[in-house]
C-alpha cells in the first residue's frame, strides 16, 4: 500500500526503525515540515539521509530511494523559537516518487511503499534462530570488553526475539560511521543485516584485541625504560659517592683533544687546560660545573686564527658591488684600494669605514654587499640607544647568565676571524652612568691595539685586526669626537631625482618583477620622475620602493592591458598627489627660504616675517637653536647699521618690532648657516620689497656684511633642487664644494657665489 508523506532531510543523523531521536530544529523550512506532518499526515513523515552530506542543494536524482517512516512523538516550541521534537522510527520504506508539495512548493512530498521480505518457514525457525543466537553472543562479547557498555543495554537485548528489531537496535547502538549506518538503513532483509552485523562486530573485536596488544607492548616497553632509568640513576649516584664518572672522564678527554687542536698561544692553551682540570674535579651538583662547561664550549667554538679566503680579483669585486648598488663611487673605490694593498701586503690592517648619510641611501645594504663581494661572512650589530658598554665587551663569568659581548658573539656565529662586521647607527650611542660604549668601541676598532682584544667573558686576547669594520651614521656631527678621529668618514649624500630614476630602473623595478613573478612591465623615465616628485619626499629611496611595491601589488589584482604603466594608471592606484612644489609658493615681503642639512639630507626651510608696532626689537620663532638665534641677531644688527645704505627710513625700524618665524617645525634648525637668509628677510620687510619665491640662500653673515663659508653644500644644493628652487646664493668660499654637486643639477640651477651682502642687495633690491 502506497502512502504520501512530507520529507525531512537529515544530513548527519541516520534514524533507524525502533529508534527514538531527540533533535532541535531552527530552520524555518524544517519547522514547517513538522507543522504540516502534524496537521495533515497524522504526525508521520519520511526521514532520509543524503549520501553526500556536503551537497547543499541536492536534486531529486541525488536523493536516496530508501528512508524511514517516522512518527512525531512529541513537539515542543522553545523560548528561542526553535522546535524540540522526538522522532520515532517505524519502518523502512522505498521511495517511489518525489514532488513539491502543492501548498508549500519549497517542501518535498514523497510517495513511499513498505517492502516485505519473503522468508520460508524453515528459515524462520532454523536459520533465523541460529543467526539470532550468534548475533546475541557476539554482541555480548563486545559489551564485555567495551568499558562504556551498560548492563541495562545487555539485558534489554537479551529479551528481544525479533531479529528485525534486534538488528536495528544493535546498529543504532554500535559506533559505526555515517556511510556504514546508511548501508544498514538501505538493507531490507533483516537476515542479511544480521550476518553483516556479526561480521562487522567480529572485525571490531579483532581491532580491539590488536589495540589492547599494542597498548600492552607499549606499557611493557615504558616500564622497562623506566626501570633502566632508575637503575642508571642509582649507578650514577653510586659513582658520585665513589668519585667515579665515566661520562665526565670522556668529556674531559674530549675537551683536552679540542684544546690541543686550537691555533692559540701556549699561555692561552695552559689557561684552558687549567679550566678543564678544574671542571674535572667539580661536582655536577655544584653550579660552577655548568658555568665552566659553558665557558669551555664558548671558547673552543671561537674561530682562533681561522680565516676565510678573500676574493682578490678587483674586476669581480667591482662587478659584484655595481650589481647591487648604483653610484657610491667613493666607498667602492676605498674597498678596491684595500684589496689592492692586501694583495701586496698580506698582513695589512683592514680600514675602519664610516658611512654617513641620510636614511634610505643604502648604507646598511652596502655593507652586506661588500661582504658578499669579498666572499666574507657578515654580521650586523646595532648600537642605537646602547648605553651599556658590557654589551660590547661581555660580562664577567661571576655574574649569573653572563655571556660574551656582541663582537665575540658575531665572530662565533661567523666561524671566521676576518668577517665584515657592521656597527649600525653609531651616532645614536648613549653615554651615561652605565658606561661609555664609544670609549669601548675605540679599543675594538683601534688597529694598534685590537690585535689583542680581551672580552670580559673570554678573558684571553683575540685578534680583531683582520675584521673589516664598517660603521654607519645618519648625522656625522653626533659621532663621538674621540671615535670619529679613528674613522674614515665617507659621506653618502642624498640622491638626486635623476639618480633615483636610475636606481628604480636598474635595481628596484627588476627586483619587483622578479619577486612578484610579473610580466615585463615598463615604466618610462617621465612616469618614474612623476612618482618621485609627487609621491615621495626623502633623501634615499625607501619610500620610492614602498610606492612602487604598492603599484605592482595592485597590478597583480587588476592587470593593465599593455606592459607600459602610464601616468593615469599611477594616479588611479596612488590617488591624489602627496607633494606639489608649486602649491607651497607664496610671495610677500619678508618671505625667504634658507637651506639646512638634517639627518634626512638637504632641507629647504621657509622663513616668513611681519612688522608689528614696537620699539625696534626682533623676535624669532620656530624650532631653532641658540646659535641660530645669534645669527638672527647679527643679521639684524648689520641691517640696522646699514639702514641708510639700504634706504630704510629710521622711523620704520625704530617704531616697529620685527617678527620672524622659521616654518617646518618638524625640522630642527641647528648650526649657523642662516644669517644671510635672515638678513634678506629683514631688508625685504623694511623696504617692502618681494624676493623671488624660487630663490633660496645659505651662508653666514658678519657684522660688516661679509658672507662666510658654511658646510653641507652638496646636500643643500640637492635639497634645493629637489624642492623646486631655481636660484641659489652661496658663499664664494664654498665654490670648490660645488665640484661634488652633480653636473645635471648645476646646469639646471642659477647659482650665485657672493662674498658680501652688498652683492646680494644689488642683485635683489637695487632695481
Amino acid at each position: 500500500m502506497n502512502e504520501n508523506l512530507p520529507v525531512l532531510l537529515l544530513r548527519k543523523l541516520v534514524l533507524l526503525p525502533y529508534q527514538e531521536s531527540r533533535i532541535e530544529l531552527n530552520l524555518e523550512l524544517s519547522k514547517k515540515i513538522m507543522d504540516i506532518a502534524e496537521k495533515f499526515y497524522h504526525n508521520k513523515l519520511l526521514v532520509i539521509v543524503p549520501e553526500d552530506a556536503l551537497e547543499e542543494n541536492p536534486t531529486e536524482e541525488d536523493l536516496p530511494r530508501i528512508g524511514t517512516l517516522t512518527k512525531i512523538k512529541t513537539k515542543i516550541m522553545l523560548p528561542n523559537g526553535n522546535y524540540r521534537v522526538v522522532l520515532t522510527g517505524l519502518n523502512r520504506v522505498k521511495v517511489l516518487k518525489y514532488r513539491n508539495l502543492e501548498m508549500e512548493k519549497e517542501i518535498l512530498e514523497s510517495t513511499v511503499k513498505r517492502i516485505y521480505v519473503e522468508t520460508t518457514e524453515e528459515s524462520m525457525e532454523s536459520s533465523q534462530t541460529a543467526i539470532l543466537r550468534a548475533l546475541k553472543e557476539v554482541v555480548s562479547r563486545y559489551m564485555q570488553i567495551n568499558p562504556s557498555a551498560s548492563n541495562s543495554v545487555t539485558n534489554a537485548l537479551e529479551s528481544i526475539t525479533d531479529l528485525d528489531m534486534l538488528t536495528d537496535i544493535i546498529t543504532n547502538y554500535l559506533p559505526f560511521d555515517l556511510p556504514k549506518k546508511i548501508s544498514y538503513m538501505n538493507e531490507f532483509d533483516h537476515i542479511l543485516r544480521a550476518k553483516r552485523l556479526i561480521k562487522d562486530i567480529n572485525l571490531e573485536l579483532e581491532v580491539i584485541h590488536i589495540e589492547s596488544k599494542i597498548d600492552e607492548e607499549i606499557r611493557e616497553y615504558y616500564e622497562k625504560e623506566q626501570k633502566n632509568v632508575i637503575l642508571k640513576q642509582k649507578i650514577t649516584k653510586l659513582q658520585e659517592e665513589l668519585g667515579i664518572s665515566a661520562e665526565k672522564e670522556t668529556e674531559v678527554s674530549l675537551y683536552n683533544e679540542q684544546i690541543e687542536k686550537l691555533e692559540i698561544s701556549e699561555k692561552t692553551r695552559q689557561k684552558l687546560k687549567d679550566e678543564v682540570r678544574k671542571y674535572s674535579y667539580t661536582s655536577e651538583a655544584n653550579p660552577d660545573a655548568s658555568v665552566t662547561r659553558n665557558y669551555l664550549d664558548t671558547v673552543i667554538s671561537l674561530p682562533w686564527n681561522r680565516y676565510t679566503e678573500d676574493e682578490l680579483n678587483l674586476n669581480r669585486i667591482e662587478k659584484s658591488l655595481n650589481e647591487t648598488h648604483y653610484g657610491l663611487k667613493e666607498v667602492k673605490m676605498r674597498i678596491l684600494e684595500y684589496i689592492a694593498v692586501k694583495k701586496n701586503a698580506k698582513n695589512v690592517n683592514a680600514p675602519i669605514l664610516c658611512l654617513v648619510g641620510p636614511p634610505g641611501v643604502g648604507k646598511t645594504t652596502l655593507a652586506a654587499s661588500v661582504s658578499k663581494a669579498l666572499k666574507k661572512e657578515f654580521y650586523k650589530i646595532s648600537v642605537a640607544g646602547l648605553n651599556d658598554a658590557t654589551e660590547l665587551t661581555g660580562h664577567k663569568r661571576t655574574y649569573l647568565g653572563s655571556s660574551p659581548g656582541k663582537i665575540i658573539q658575531g665572530l662565533k656565529k661567523c666561524a671566521s676571524a676576518n668577517p665584515v662586521i657592521l656597527i649600525d647607527e653609531v651616532d645614536k650611542i648613549i653615554s651615561d652612568f652605565k658606561g661609555d660604549p664609544s670609549a669601548v668601541l675605540l679599543d675594538i676598532l683601534d688597529p694598534s691595539g685590537n690585535h689583542a682584544f680581551i672580552d670580559n667573558y673570554i678573558e684571553e686576547p683575540f685578534d680583531l685586526s683582520q675584521v673589516l669594520f664598517i660603521l654607519t651614521a645618519n648625522d656625522g656631527k653626533n659621532i663621538p669626537s674621540a671615535l670619529k678621529d679613528r674613522l674614515e668618514i665617507i659621506e653618502i649624500s642624498s640622491y638626486t631625482e635623476f639618480e633615483k630614476v636610475e636606481l628604480a630602473k636598474k635595481y628596484i623595478l627588476p627586483k619587483f618583477l622578479r619577486t612578484y613573478n610579473l610580466p615585463k612591465y615598463r615604466m618610462s623615465d617621465e612616469e618614474l620622475l612623476y612618482i618621485i616628485t609627487h609621491y615621495t619626499k626623502e633623501a634615499g629611496v625607501r619610500e620610492l620602493e614602498r610606492t612602487l611595491a604598492k603599484i605592482f601589488r595592485h597590478l597583480l589584482i587588476n592587470p593593465p592591458k599593455g606592459v607600459s604603466i602610464k601616468q593615469e594608471t599611477i594616479e588611479s592606484i596612488l590617488g591624489p598627489k602627496k607633494y606639489d612644489i608649486k602649491s607651497k609658493r607664496c610671495e610677500f615681503p619678508g618671505s625667504v627660504t634658507t637651506l639646512g642639512v638634517s639627518s634626512f639630507g638637504g632641507e629647504a626651510i621657509r622663513i616668513e616675517g611681519i612688522l608689528l608696532d614696537g620699539i625696534g626689537h626682533i623676535r624669532v620663532n620656530g624650532n631653532i637653536t641658540e646659535s641660530l638665534e645669534e645669527s638672527v641677531n647679527i643679521a639684524h644688527m648689520f641691517c640696522i647699521s646699514q639702514a641708510k645704505r639700504f634706504k630704510i627710513d629710521d622711523k620704520k625700524w625704530k617704531n616697529h618690532d620685527i617678527c620672524l618665524n622659521a616654518l617646518e617645525y618638524s625640522i630642527r634648525k641647528a648650526g649657523t648657516s642662516g644669517g644671510l637668509a635672515f638678513a634678506v628677510a629683514i631688508i625685504s620687510l623694511l623696504s617692502n620689497k618681494l624676493v623671488d619665491s624660487y630663490t633660496c640662500f645659505t651662508g653666514e653673515i658678519t657684522l660688516h656684511g661679509e658672507i662666510t663659508k658654511v658646510g653641507g653644500i652638496k646636500e643643500k644644493v640637492i635639497g634645493a633642487y629637489n624642492n623646486g628652487y631655481k636660484i641659489i646664493y652661496l658663499p664664494l668660499e664654498n665654490q670648490f664644494d660645488l665640484l661634488s654637486v652633480p653636473e645635471e643639477i648645476k646646469n639646471k640651477m642659477e647659482i650665485h657665489l657672493v662674498n658680501s651682502f652688498e652683492e646680494v642687495y644689488q642683485s635683489l633690491f637695487s632695481s
